[in-house]
């Protein structure tokens, strides 16, 4: 089966004007190319019509297996709806920001939930690679819905989706196939080699193991156990850790899992070796597995929460991606959103998002 193969598709109910939906099932390969099923949305104009732009949707953390599965959430496609707001309903993030705006500009929009939430196995979390070749196979899957879609293509990506959107743009011609990337946004990026390099906030707990480690950390190494067989939990992990990781893996999302691990850091004792092991082997993975190593195609549009600095992605990372980048040749322009955290920055940067789209579009 070849990856962009849409394996099912069902109607879903949606709450967007003049729209239809339907939540797919996918063939995609991961980082080593090794194929796997991945679900989905796709939303589409009721009208129909031809050529129509493709937008990709890649969402933030939700966490590493089912019960962080954005479409299988009540309405999934949706206007993006997020955990810390006070009509949020679910324990994660999930919906699409602007959604009825690009249905009614006649976009079509596909929603990956990334491999392993909602489909087989350990998600592989923060491996940029294989998150951005789900959001892309995503779109060529939605061709085999008669839905009109074209080949210019945009990649939108918040938190993990930013370095899944990242990673989307340095894909091989071989993965766009006829699709020509018009643009990418990134909304907060969390691109992993980036967070090596500067191991502070989230990451601090890496290199200080008397620092209570933060969930995105805990997910993003066992994340990577998934994807690089080489790599083991006990290698970082003390035997708490993976004892903790492997009962909670599928069963609490994100802000679950951070306090659990906070409670059992506090009540039991350390979560992270103090020396690790095989360090050589990880911080290797950890980079194939990542954005921010290869030319961009197409111009990048960067929305930067700074906010106290970064609440959850550190403004230092999101600059250095984009100083990283324009090294390699990207076209790169930056927009702080000062007044806005990790989180609302996704709706405060709608309008810019959208003019710049369709600058891009022409």
């Amino acid at each position: 089966m070849k990856p962009g193969t849409l394996i099912h598709s069902e109607p879903v109910e949606t709450s967007i004007n003049g729209a239809k939906a339907w939540r797919v099932s996918y063939a995609s390969k991961d980082v080593n190319d090794a194929l796997h099923e991945v679900t989905g949305i796709v939303v589409a104009p009721e009208a129909p019509a031809d050529d129509r732009v493709v937008v990709t949707w890649s969402h933030g953390t939700t966490g590493l297996g089912d019960a962080a599965c954005p479409s299988a959430q009540p309405d999934p496609a949706r206007e993006l709806t997020v955990y810390f707001s006070p009509e949020a309903t679910a324990q994660i993030d999930y919906g699409v920001p602007g959604l009825q705006r690009f249905i009614d500009r006649g976009r079509i929009v596909v929603a990956t939930d990334y491999q392993g939430l909602g489909s087989p196995g350990v998600h592989q979390y923060q491996v940029n690679r294989s998150n951005g070749r789900d959001s892309l196979f995503i779109a060529h899957a939605a061709r085999s819905l008669d839905i009109g879609a074209g080949d210019s293509l945009i990649s939108v990506g918040w938190s993990q989706g930013g370095g899944a959107a990242a990673a989307l743009a340095e894909l091989d011609d071989d993965d766009f196939g006829s699709f020509s990337l018009k643009g990418t946004v990134l909304l907060s990026p969390g691109v992993t080699v980036i967070a090596l390099k500067d191991p502070v906030g989230i990451g601090a707990a890496l290199s200080d193991p008397g620092t209570p480690p933060d969930s995105h950390l805990l997910m993003m190494l066992m994340g990577h156990t998934a994807a690089f067989p080489g790599l083991e939990l006990p290698d970082l992990f003390t035997p708490l850790g993976v004892e903790m990781m492997n009962a909670a893996w599928n069963s609490q999302p994100v802000h679950h899992l951070n306090d659990t691990a906070a409670r059992l850091f506090r009540l039991k004792g350390p979560i992270l070796h103090g020396e690790p092991t095989k360090l050589g082997g990880w911080k290797k993975a950890l980079a194939e597995g990542s954005a921010g190593t290869g030319q961009p195609r197409g111009p990048i549009l960067m929305c930067v929460d700074s906010f106290d600095g970064g609440t959850v992605i550190p403004v230092a990372w999101q600059k250095s991606y984009a100083e990283t980048v324009t090294a390699l040749g990207a076209q790169v322009e930056t927009v702080e959103f000062p007044e806005d955290d990790h989180f609302s920055v996704t709706t405060s940067s709608v309008d810019r998002v959208h003019a710049w789209i369709e600058r891009q579009l022409g």
